[in-house]
C-alpha cells in the first residue's frame, strides 16, 4: 500500500525544510485531533522548542495552517485550532492527512458524494470539448488498466483517466477539484479488498471504456450516465451497497 500511495500522490512525502516539517507535524497532529477543535496549540515557546525551529519559522508555518482554515490566532490568547467545517478540504494537503489518518465512513462518503456532484458534469463537458489527443489519451488509459498486472499500476491507470476527462473538460476552475477526485479514489483502494473480485477489474474497465467512447462520440448525456455508473461501482466496493449514491 505504501508503494501505491507514493506512486497515486507526490505530495504524501514531507516537504522539504523546517516549514515543512512544522506544517507536516503540526497539520497531522491537528488532523488526528490533537488538539481537537475548539482546543488552543502549545504556546509558541514549547512548539520552538519541540520542532528546533526559529520563531521566524514557526509563524510562516501558523500562517500556512491558517490559511488552510485549520486554525486562527488571537492576541493574549494563543493559536486555537477551528472547527472542521472550516478547515479547505480541496487542499492536497489537508485531504492527505486525512487519508493517512483513520478516517470516518462519513468522510468516505462525503468524498463520493462530492465526486458525483463533479465527475459526470466534467464528462459531458468532455464529450462537448474534448480534442483527438484528449480522446486518445483517454483510450490509452483503458488499455494500460486492462494491462495492469496488479493493483498498484492499475489504480495509477485509473486515475490517470480520471484526471484526463477533467483535462478533457478544459475548465480552469472544474480542475481545481482534481485533487478531491484523486483523494476519492484513494478512498476506495484503502476500503477495498487488496485485490478484485474475479471479473471485477474486468468490469470496471468496460466501465471506463463507456465513458471514452461517450466522450469520443460527443454524447454528453451518455457520458455523464457512464460516469455515474463508474462511481457506483466504486461506491460498491467500498460499503457494499449502492442505494445511497446512485
Amino acid at each position: 500500500m505504501t508503494r501505491l500511495l507514493e506512486r497515486l500522490d507526490p505530495m504524501r512525502r514531507e516537504l522539504g525544510g523546517n516549514h515543512g516539517r512544522v506544517v507536516e507535524g503540526l497539520g497531522r497532529a491537528i488532523t488526528a485531533g490533537d488538539p481537537a477543535p475548539g482546543e488552543l496549540l502549545p504556546r509558541d515557546e514549547e512548539l520552538v522548542e519541540t520542532f528546533g525551529v526559529s520563531r521566524t519559522v514557526l509563524r510562516e508555518a501558523l500562517k500556512t495552517l491558517a490559511a488552510k482554515g485549520m486554525i486562527v490566532a488571537k492576541a493574549r490568547v494563543g493559536t486555537r485550532v477551528r472547527p472542521r467545517n472550516a478547515w479547505n478540504m480541496f487542499d492536497e494537503q489537508v485531504l492527505r492527512w486525512h487519508l493517512d489518518g483513520e478516517p470516518s465512513d462519513a468522510f468516505y462518503k462525503q468524498l463520493f458524494e462530492m465526486r458525483l456532484a463533479f465527475e459526470p458534469h466534467a464528462a459531458g463537458l468532455a464529450a462537448r470539448k474534448a480534442t483527438a489527443a484528449d480522446v486518445a489519451r483517454l483510450f490509452d488509459c483503458v488499455t494500460a488498466m486492462r494491462r495492469a498486472g496488479n493493483e498498484v499500476d492499475f489504480s495509477v491507470a485509473d486515475l490517470e483517466f480520471h484526471r484526463a476527462v477533467f483535462d478533457a473538460a478544459d475548465n480552469a476552475f472544474l480542475y481545481s477539484v482534481v485533487s478531491l477526485v484523486g483523494a476519492a479514489l484513494l478512498s476506495l483502494l484503502r476500503r477495498s479488498s487488496p485485490e478484485p473480485k474475479p471479473g471485477q477489474q474486468s468490469r470496471i474497465c468496460d466501465g471506463h471504456q463507456r465513458i471514452a467512447q461517450a466522450i469520443a462520440d460527443g454524447d454528453a448525456t451518455a457520458a455523464q450516465e457512464a460516469m455515474k455508473a463508474v462511481i457506483a461501482v466504486g461506491w460498491t466496493r467500498v460499503f457494499g451497497d449502492d442505494s445511497a449514491i446512485t
